[in-house]
């Protein structure tokens, strides 16, 4: 079975580490085929593992190699491509579109963080078959009142997100 892993926090805030060490820990781990796409932690394998023990063999690899606490998930290639194909919003060359990936229920938080946010009208947000999907402008994802709420330290463990483009790179890696 191919898989996904999305890495939180790789390549940002002094957590760094080069793609290809980390395909060597998934290997090391016991994953076959593993390749990374791009810096943001992507990285596809092949194993006959379930979700669940994937996650907690390939948290524990990455934590003990690179000394930090890791936080992934796991997502079978149907699950990836269901992810990107439940994109509510069209292709608008001015907006970025992400999708979160994380714990059970956590579209509902952010969704709740959302609300409370003082946000612009630009931003938009839908839940589809439980994933969250946010679409703001270029150049402002950051600088959102959302955008800095993504940060806090009480969700850090609880989803990643990913720009649908990434999305596309990834599938289109997954392909035989």
């Amino acid at each position: 079975m191919k898989y996904c892993a999305f890495l939180r926090g790789v390549n940002v805030k002094g957590t760094n580490m080069k793609m290809a060490d980390v395909c060597q820990v998934f290997a090391g781990a016991g994953m076959e085929n593993v390749s990374s796409v791009l810096a943001s932690g992507n990285i596809i394998f092949s194993s006959d593992k379930n979700t669940d023990e994937l996650k907690q063999v390939l948290e524990k690899a990455m934590s003990e190699k690179f000394s930090y606490q890791a936080f992934l998930f796991v997502k079978s290639q149907e699950e990836t491509e269901n992810l990107r194909s439940g994109n509510p919003f069209g292709k608008n060359d001015d907006l970025h579109v992400y999708i979160f990936v994380g714990d059970q229920g956590i579209e509902e938080i952010l969704m709740q963080e959302f609300n409370d946010a003082s946000k612009a009208e630009y931003e938009k947000v839908a839940i589809v078959n439980h994933v969250m999907y946010w679409q703001v402008p270029k150049g402002s994802t950051l600088d959102s009142s959302f955008g800095k709420i993504l940060g806090r330290k009480n969700l850090k463990d609880r989803f990643t997100s990913r720009n649908i483009n990434t999305f596309e790179k990834i599938l289109k890696k997954m392909e035989p």
